[in-house]
């Protein structure tokens, strides 16, 4: 039986066509991955489904009935419920009051019915074991992950026929993940039907029965899980044979000059970052591994000069630097490819051209006027380098893909001629193509004489991409592993706790519980 249907679907958007004539079909029970690079069409299919916006042309269908879904109450109606990539969630809201929206209880008079919807929430979070998450605390004082994990719970909740999973992972690391397939493999038994947009196979691999491939906005293609390989999925989405993965990893011989580059000395971040010491070598791509709040977060903030140091220095060519703002990290030629760019790494209603420069306009002042044909010169040439259309130039960043808009914070970068790229999760929720290029950026940054200080949720990123790897556990670097050293499963023993047998355990032993 079909769960979910597309008939000759299309949808427009001004001049730009995101779905052409697509056709379509979920099986009822199923678990089905969607894929496709950033702009190829996943995202409009789930709005589709979810009510957020109405085709152009072609029919939609839900369990065989053609259907039309001109809100979301609409698609609630039929069962449909959504966890977006983007977390529509309030930020000034709790989270119970966020786990209620739109429908919570309410009395005669439309008060808040406080202590039935306690009681509600509660019982959700026993139900999806999120009870490390207060219901009190305002959404916007959570992480990343805790708020990824409220709206997929959110979702959930309603007890959907089906559900649309939207890069549900793209914030989770792996702890999370297997919290994320045992609610899975619950809805699964039950006979829900889970439509899964991701661009990691791995997981598609572990939760998925089938899979279907878009690209520039038509369906390529849908295949049973085990009747295709990663490589011939890869050739699908980007419609060409993508080559080796991750670029050749030459043998780091030291850095190109003397003293480090970067350096930070005995950093502490209150209870969550503990005497933190490590070099940063001219040309040298240091990793930074670990479970998801181990204190890595805090680390890349603090040497941004977002967060706070309690205790610490940081040194820059071997002379103490005083970073307690970005401000004063840009001006040490410290740079922050932050893990979600939208909100952290652009300003989104600004043009590409305006993004890119923005750190870089003082170069162009002559007399308090921009020189603009030499501002647009510069950012015209660091697009080509990043291989970002040129009307990226004109253009505002939100009608880019997430894979070109982390181009673009690169890219910004890159023409304020940084010397340290601190990168932070950077291809968080990018497709394929993209992440092949970022990789490549990565190792050309590095081998021009860039420092680069990198972290992942994704570890064999870590391990292919990094002369060096620092694995954090509670707020500490316990280990550090080298050239063959670095491998997935001293990476992972370290991150939970335990001994290696890798280059050392720093001090002797891990720490302590």
């Amino acid at each position: 039986m079909m769960a979910i249907g597309f008939d000759l679907v299309t949808k427009h958007f001004g001049a730009t066509t995101a779905l052409a004539e697509l056709s379509l079909t979920v099986r009822a029970g199923s678990v089905h991955a969607l894929l496709g690079e950033n702009g190829a069409g996943k995202s409009t299919v789930v709005k589709l489904l979810s009510g957020l916006i109405q085709p152009n042309a072609g029919t939609i269908l839900v369990h065989e009935q053609r259907v039309s879904l001109p809100s979301p109450r609409g698609a609630h109606r039929l069962g449909i419920q959504t966890a977006f990539q983007e977390m529509f969630l309030v930020g000034d809201l709790t989270v119970t009051q966020n786990m209620l929206l739109p429908y919570e209880p309410v009395t005669p008079t439309g008060r808040l019915r406080e202590r039935h919807a306690g009681r509600l929430v509660m019982e959700f979070f026993d139900r999806f074991d999120l009870h490390g998450v207060d219901p009190d605390a305002e959404v916007r004082t959570l992480d990343l992950p805790a708020r990824q994990k409220i709206a997929i719970a959110k979702a959930v909740s309603r007890g959907p026929r089906i559900l649309l999973l939207d890069e549900p992972t793209s914030a989770l690391s792996g702890p999370d993940v297997d919290w994320l397939g045992g609610i899975i493999e619950q809805l699964r038994s039950e006979g829900t039907t889970i439509v899964f947009v991701t661009h990691r196979m791995q997981e598609v691999r572990r939760f998925c029965d089938s899979l279907s491939v878009l690209r520039n906005g038509r369906h390529v293609g849908t295949y049973g899980i085990k009747e295709i390989s990663d490589d011939e999925v890869i050739r699908l989405v980007i419609g060409r044979s993508l080559g080796t993965t991750y670029p050749v990893k030459e043998v780091y011989a030291g850095p190109l000059g003397d003293p480090p580059v970067l350096a930070a000395r005995g950093l502490a971040v209150e209870d969550r970052l503990k005497e933190i010491s490590f070099e940063l070598g001219q040309g040298e791509v240091l990793g930074i591994a670990g479970l998801e709040g181990m204190g890595q977060r805090d680390l890349f903030l603090a040497l941004f000069g977002m967060s706070r140091l309690g205790r610490g220095t940081v040194e820059i060519d071997g002379k103490p630097a005083v970073i307690a703002s970005p401000v004063d990290a840009i001006r040490a030629g410290i740079s922050l490819v932050p893990e979600d760019h939208k909100t952290e790494g652009l300003a989104i209603n600004l043009t590409g051209r305006e993004n890119i420069s923005l750190p870089s306009l003082a170069r162009y002042a002559h007399l308090g006027w921009i020189d603009r044909a030499e501002e647009e010169a510069a950012v015209e040439r660091v697009l080509a380098r990043v291989h970002v259309h040129p009307r990226a130039m004109y253009t505002p960043v939100f009608a880019f893909s997430g894979g070109n808009q982390q181009k673009m914070v690169i890219a910004k970068w890159l023409m304020a001629e940084t010397r340290v790229l601190l990168m932070f999760d950077p291809t968080r929720g990018v497709d394929v193509g993209s992440k092949h290029e970022i990789f490549q950026l990565i190792r050309e940054f590095a081998q021009a004489g860039g420092s680069i200080l990198f972290y992942s949720t994704e570890v064999p990123e870590v391990v292919n991409l990094c002369d060096r790897v620092l694995v954090l556990y509670r707020g500490r670097i316990v280990e550090e592993l080298r050239d063959g050293a670095i491998t997935e499963d001293k990476i992972m023993r370290a991150a939970l706790g335990g001994e290696t047998s890798g280059e050392r355990a720093l001090g002797g032993a891990v720490a302590s519980p």
